[in-house]
Formats: C-alpha cells, structure tokens, sequence
C-alpha cells in the first residue's frame, strides 16, 4: 500500500461509527418519534415542546435561561417563545432581576396542554427502551450522563472546537 493510501485510510471516517453522528441520528429517531405524540394532537414542533417542557421542569426562565437549559440554537428558541406566546400556551413579563430581559412562563393553557402531554411522552418513552432490561437502562442514563459531563468539561463550544 502507497504511503498516500496508508495515510487516507488511518484519516478515513465511517460515519456509521463515528460517535457524534450516531448519538445524533439516534436523538433525532427517538425525538421525531416523540414528537408525532404532540405534533398530531398538540401541533407542537420540537422546539416549541422542549421549551414548554423546561418551562414545567424550572419555572419562569428567560430565553438565554432556555437555550442554556436545552441547548437549543438561540434562533429556535425565539421562535418557539414566540409561537407559544402567540398561542397562548406561555407568557412573559419583565424579568425583576434584569430589566433587559423577560421571564417567560406556562400560562394556565400551557400547563393543561404539558400536564396531557407528559404522560404521552413516558408512555412512547417507555415503548421506545422497552427492549432494555431494568439494568441496561440505568446503564444507558448512567453512561449518557458520563459523556454529557465529559462533553462539558472540555468547555463550551465555540467556532474552533465545534
């Protein structure tokens, strides 16, 4: 073998292996699939559900609080905010700790829509690890947990490091 074809094969990349694309078809398959649940009776896309759903989890937050939370891109999460608000489903008032910011948060709409919503979403939750035993699911948490420490640690990314 030529040194060039040495070298194209030690650099070459099977996507289907790599780590990063992996987890992300995977997250991709498994939200998609979650979201027809609230997509067909809710008319909720992915965005607008992952904020309503951090929205019930932490309360009043602002949009950083929830891009931060979810980390979602800044311009999905305005978007969501504002067809929520549109909606009905969240409201926002002027944060009191920074008069620059606002605090948006589930309106009594929001929270029927996410309190019908959450047991839809465990129930296709646990269809989806239904061929884990109990042990291989605390596994996978465990080891999904590991690698979002690990990603965190090595800092937040920026345009250098992806």
């Amino acid at each position: 073998m030529s040194d060039t074809n040495l070298k194209k094969a030690s650099t070459a990349l099977s996507l289907a292996d790599f780590l990063p694309y992996q987890l992300s078809i995977t997250s991709n398959a498994v939200s998609n699939r979650i979201a027809q649940v609230y997509r067909s009776e809710f008319g909720l896309n992915v965005p607008e559900w992952r904020t309503m759903a951090v929205l019930g989890d932490s309360g009043p937050l602002t949009q950083r609080n929830v891009t931060e939370l979810t980390l979602m891109d800044k311009v999905a999460v305005n978007r969501a905010c504002k067809m929520l608000e549109e909606r009905g489903l969240a409201s926002r008032k002027p944060n009191a700790e920074d008069g620059r910011s606002h605090l948006l948060a589930l309106t009594q709409a929001g929270w029927k829509v996410h309190d019908r919503i959450v047991p839809m979403a465990r129930k296709m939750e646990h269809r989806l690890l239904e061929p884990l035993d109990e042990d291989e699911r605390q596994t996978f948490v465990s080891l999904l947990q590991r690698l979002l420490n690990q990603s965190n640690e090595l800092g937040p990314p920026t345009a250098d490091n992806g």
